[in-house]
């Protein structure tokens, strides 16, 4: 046995003690302890790691979720669509999205309804051809740039249909707004009906921004009555209108006087007058959208089941209050925010760095436009990103209370230019990525920890060993 002794014992009277070797001995010592130190730190302490792997989500649909804001858009002319390759084309999607009309200071006035369908108004089918309806004269007034201020100046009420020759819900309405027009005056009804052509005085109509063909606009005192008028388009519900309009006006002018003739009295209810309402068209538009994960798009839109929209007047500057995709991890609702999902969720987020958490980079981004014809285009990568924070190895890492999945993006704005006869949109357009990013923690093995400390003790040791030996041969004493 004692032939294959690897560590032999040199006798300690054939040694020298030097205090070079002292020395080096104490620099082996405090080199061990600085590596010692640091490889244990080293050990102790986690690192973030990435990498690349194919994306083996195999869930058909993804959530997208959306909060925008329309600057200079009525909530009744936006609409949500969706496509993409696999055939997928969806118009004005109302499930799960909610509308709120705006102020003109950007707050909440106005709630439009959520999982709600835009109504389509009645029309009147009418024998009489045009010509017929004119052959007594025509009591719709065509009004001019020159002939409108005149016309709502001499009219204390005036009913005015601003109409496109192109547009199929005008030409619907012509025989009605003409028999309208013809039962006012039978009546003596103290309105003036009116028409402009807004092709022919495009600038007339853009000057009292109209949005959309046919507009039905009730004006008083020479000032616009907002909001225009937007229910059924028949001869019976136009004179209805117009009824009821009179009707507030004269309880409106009564209170006055009998006010005005009792002024130490007590006051009376002042009646509705029918005044103008504050309407700012801008419109906050939210919720979310089950899609494919394949490429497509969905566009916010100005678009109407009634009206031929006014390319020339459609503006889509908007502002991305939030988008992003999978389950909602930020933006929540204060009652969304303490579930056990969104508790995993935070306890997971603290710990990665903040170049991985780009779930939103275009949240409260304004993508303005100048000029009519055009609007914003995106382009969305989305990346599946999986956030292992833990050392579990399950199988199923949806299971782990340290591992989640999210969704990344990467985004690209630019501005897209229209014919004019063409509505803009503003578009966004998604693509899945095949791959995914794993995001995880990484430390050392515990035997990768053993080695090196073996490592360090040995090789100090037989480093300072050699630096020791050819020290002390160069300063040997040399015999005589």
């Amino acid at each position: 046995m004692a032939s294959v002794d690897f560590y032999r014992r040199v006798p300690k009277d054939l040694t020298e003690a030097t205090s070079l070797g002292a020395f080096m001995s104490l620099c082996a010592i405090a080199v061990m302890g600085i590596l010692f130190l640091s490889e244990t730190l080293a050990f102790a302490r986690t690192i973030m790691g990435t990498s690349i792997a194919l994306d083996e989500n195999d869930q058909p649909q993804i959530r997208l979720n959306f909060n925008m804001t329309l600057m200079d858009l009525h909530c009744d002319y936006v609409s949500v669509d969706v496509w993409d390759t696999l055939g997928t084309n969806r118009q004005n999607v109302t499930k799960n999205i909610e509308k709120w009309q705006l102020d003109e200071s950007g707050q909440r006035r106005i709630f439009s309804g959520r999982n709600r369908e835009q109504r389509e108004v009645v029309h009147e089918e009418h024998e009489e051809t045009m010509e017929e309806l004119h052959e007594d004269g025509e009591q719709a007034v065509e009004l001019t740039p020159d002939t409108f201020q005149n016309f709502i100046e001499s009219h204390e009420m005036a009913f005015i249909d601003m109409y496109a020759p192109w547009c199929i819900w005008c030409q619907r309405l012509h025989p009605t707004w003409e028999k309208f027009a013809e039962d006012v005056h039978k009546l003596g009804m103290p309105v003036g009906i009116g028409k402009v052509n807004c092709v022919t005085h495009a600038q007339l109509c853009k000057d009292q921004r109209v949005m959309a063909f046919p507009t039905l606009r009730w004006y008083k005192e020479k000032n616009a009555i907002l909001p225009d008028y937007k229910q059924d388009r028949t001869v019976a519900a136009l004179t209805a209108f117009a009824k009821r309009k009179l009707e507030m006006e004269q309880k409106y002018k009564d209170w006055e006087s009998k006010n005005a003739q009792n002024p130490g009295g007590k006051a009376r209810t002042k009646p509705f007058a029918g005044d103008s309402r504050p309407e700012h068209p801008g419109c906050q538009v939210s919720g979310h959208l089950m899609v494919n994960r394949v490429p497509g798009n969905f566009h916010i839109e100005a678009k109407s089941k009634n009206h031929n929209l006014n390319a020339a007047m459609t503006n889509l500057t908007h502002r991305v209050n939030h988008l992003s995709f999978g389950e909602p991890i930020t933006a929540l609702q204060k009652h969304m925010e303490n579930t056990p999902f969104m508790r995993k969720v935070k306890r997971v987020l603290k710990q990665v760095p903040d170049e991985h958490k780009q779930f939103n980079p275009m949240d409260m981004k304004v993508y303005p436009t100048s000029k009519f014809h055009q609007a914003y285009h995106h382009y969305i990568k989305v990346v599946s990103t999986h956030l292992n924070m833990g050392s579990s190895t399950r199988a199923d890492p949806s299971n782990d209370v340290n591992s989640i999945t999210v969704y990344q993006m990467l985004e690209q704005s630019q501005i897209v230019f229209y014919d004019e006869v063409n509505v803009p949109e503003a578009r966004f357009s998604y693509d899945m990525s095949p791959m995914s990013v794993v995001v995880q923690k990484e430390g050392r093995k515990w035997y990768d920890y053993l080695t090196s400390l073996c490592a360090i003790i040995g090789g100090t040791f037989t480093t300072l060993g050699l630096i020791d030996a050819t020290l002390y041969k160069v300063f040997k004493p040399k015999k005589l």
